[in-house]
């Protein structure tokens, strides 16, 4: 571990769609190995927070395409690095360390991210980390929220990933439940699709939904009495999508599709599950912080439900703010810097991996 006080890390992030960039700088002074009861005592300075989307090139698919997700982190990312360092306002020379995705997500994508980083890691002499992607989306809301207090249950809900975690530390995490098939992000998406709605489907389902009666339709809950704290949402897609099926077909395919109904109950069935298996995680374990990250954490239904539900049961549930939600370079650099601060680092030998290792 380095005997420095003050720490220059840079964060990125390839695993999907986003070619994502960010400096932060660290002061663990007088700190000399991060643990879960003085990490508040962290001083982070944000200098830079760069996200290169890719949506416009995947929505005429209705789905991320790897082929041409690697391809554009390819051209995206030195000018997104470049713009990084520009707007923290420091060199490459400065740098202490470098921190990348190593899992889970996909492999063309990620090794696009750790090739770079290698590079950059040989180039400077300076320590490469290697990042799980889901930690960092649970741990960067430790940045935000600096009394959170450990063990806490994180809630991991995304386009590619739901699972709950016990987080024990800010380097120890361990999977309690998991999606059995589809990711909550996967079925918002799908089934926007099967409503006509435009590649990514998560935030225009929400807008319907506001709108919507979410007693309209009583789609299934999965809830799997026999592991109490697995997802399972594929039934629930298949079930929107028969009903759709039904109206289009009635009176030869002219029924009108009530849209915002649809849309409002498949919602309902996504959260009710989302929070109450999440929750009684918090209650079974004796935990009374719960964190809830990803991407579909950015929708404010879930979010009212959270909070609603965790004050009727005694629980504190927190979300990272709405950009830290989406996949970005900020919660690389923060997980990744504590990793560097407690001597863990990454060989130029080490491969990237689709699932998390």
């Amino acid at each position: 571990m380095s005997s420095r006080k003050s720490h220059l890390i840079i964060g990125i992030e390839t695993s999907c769609d986003e070619t994502a960039c960010s400096v932060i700088e660290i002061n663990n002074d007088p700190i000399e190995e991060i643990t879960s009861q003085n990490i508040v005592e962290l001083r982070v300075n944000l200098l830079s927070d760069i996200i290169a989307s890719q949506i416009p090139v995947h929505s005429d698919y209705g789905g991320v395409v790897p082929e041409l997700a690697s391809r554009m982190h390819v051209t995206n990312i030195v000018p997104v690095v470049k713009e990084a360092i520009g707007e923290a306002g420091i060199c490459l020379k400065d740098l202490s360390a470098i921190a990348v995705s190593q899992c889970p997500g996909l492999l063309s994508s990620l090794v696009v991210g750790m090739s770079f980083a290698k590079a950059l890691s040989v180039s400077l002499a300076i320590p490469l980390v290697g990042v799980n992607h889901i930690y960092a989306h649970l741990c960067v809301a430790g940045l935000e929220h600096r009394r959170l207090k450990y063990p806490h249950v994180g809630l991991i809900v995304s386009g590619g990933h739901t699972g709950i975690y016990i987080v024990e530390s800010p380097l120890s995490y361990r999977l309690i439940g998991q999606t059995r098939d589809d990711a909550a992000g996967e079925a918002f998406d799908k089934v926007a699709k099967a409503l006509g709605l435009p590649y990514p489907g998560g935030p225009k389902i929400s807008a319907l939904a506001t709108e919507g009666n979410r007693e309209a339709f009583r789609f299934p809950r999965s809830w799997m009495r026999d592991t109490p704290y697995d997802f399972s949402f594929s039934g629930l897609k298949t079930a929107v999508i028969q009903t759709i099926r039904r109206i289009s077909s009635r009176g030869g395919g002219g029924c009108h599709i009530p849209l915002k109904d649809i849309a409002a109950s498949f919602e309902a069935s996504v959260v009710d599950v989302l929070v109450e298996k999440t929750l009684k995680a918090a209650l079974q374990y004796n935990i009374k912080d719960v964190v809830v990250a990803g991407g579909v954490a950015s929708n404010s239904y879930l979010r009212a439900q959270f909070i609603k539900r965790g004050k009727e049961v005694g629980a504190s549930v927190l979300f990272p703010s709405q950009r830290l939600c989406t996949d970005n370079g900020v919660m690389i650099a923060f997980l990744g810097g504590i990793m560097f601060m407690n001597g863990i680092t990454t060989g130029l030998d080490e491969d990237v991996y689709s699932r998390a290792v």
